[in-house]
Formats: structure tokens, sequence, C-alpha cells
């Protein structure tokens, strides 16, 4: 598995993906705070007063790679490549966000595409998504990249609110996937 290249640029269908830097710090806060409800059903929050620990601790984890999205000028939002696991050859696509005006425009499916792309260029075999059973959005776009639903994880984890959170497991594996 080449994870080292996990983490360079990404480049996809009109869009870009640099990875989190200091200098894009306060310009991805404002991103996050346009929809401070959404935070809810995220096991951690991007909001404004959990902004800098959780960025931190997500990007700065060895094992993961925070991606910074544009389209064209435009700041989308954020996605990452969470426990890169080499001896499986795994990674979860996670912590992805995207600004309101972008949803629904079709930029996660190219944004989806990319990773993918990257991942199993990398060798990934599988790629692993977890989403908030009370999260019905993210599970209908994850259906409609092809995403095979595994099942649920029962009383997974306690997110940042308290709540004991179910997590629907998704996947897609390298030879299901047409390059």
């Amino acid at each position: 598995m080449k994870t080292a290249e996990l983490g360079l640029p990404l480049v996809g269908d009109a869009l870009r993906g640099e990875p989190f830097e200091e200098r894009h710090r306060e310009a991805l806060r404002a991103a996050c705070a346009e929809d401070p409800d959404i935070w809810q059903i995220y096991s951690i929050n991007f909001g404004p007063e959990d902004f800098d620990r959780n960025i931190d601790l997500v990007a700065g984890y060895r094992r993961n790679r925070t991606f910074v999205l544009f389209e064209g000028d435009a700041l989308v939002g954020m996605s990452s490549f969470l426990g890169i696991d080499e001896g499986r050859q795994v990674v979860e696509i996670g912590s992805t966000y995207y600004r309101p005006a972008f949803r629904g425009t079709g930029f996660n499916r190219r944004a989806k595409d990319a990773m993918l792309g990257r991942a199993f260029d990398c060798d990934v075999r599988r790629v692993e998504f977890r989403v908030d059973a009370r999260n019905a959005r993210s599970q209908a776009a994850l259906a409609k990249i092809g995403a095979v639903r595994e099942g649920v994880l029962r009383a997974d984890r306690i997110t940042w609110t308290g709540h004991v959170r179910d997590t629907v497991l998704f996947s897609i594996l390298a030879s299901e996937r047409a390059r």
C-alpha cells in the first residue's frame, strides 16, 4: 500500500483537494460555521466552539490525511482518509463536510470519486464509510456512489453531544470499483 501517496494533493472533476495546512484554518472554520445545526449528527463537532481542537485532532493524527476541498477558488469543505491501516489495506473516508450551497450539486460524487480513485491507486483494497444512523442524507449519497451497506454497529460510540450513536457501516472494495 502506497501510504505516503494518499496525502498528496487531489485533483478531480472540477475540484481540488489540498492537504490541510495552517493557512486553511480560518477559511475552513468559517465554512464549518455556516451550518451549526449539522454538527448534532456528527460524532465530533467542527462548529466554532470546538473547531480548533477537533481539526487539530483529525488532521494531526498520523494515520489520517485531511483535505480542504475546492471548486475553482471556492472553498467547499473538507474530507479525510481516516485510520489508514497498511496491514489490512483499509482506509475510511470520513470527517466530510460541505458548505450548504454545495450540497445536492454533484460535488460529493466528484469528491468521493477523486478520493476513491486515489485510495485504489494506492493499493487500498477496502474503503469504509461510517455514518450516524440518523444521517439519512449521507446514507443515500453513499448508496448512490455504489457503497454497500454492511450493517449497523449498535451503540457504537458516544458523540460530542452525549448521544449514544448507532453507526451504519458501508464499504467499497477495489474489486467492485471501475477505475
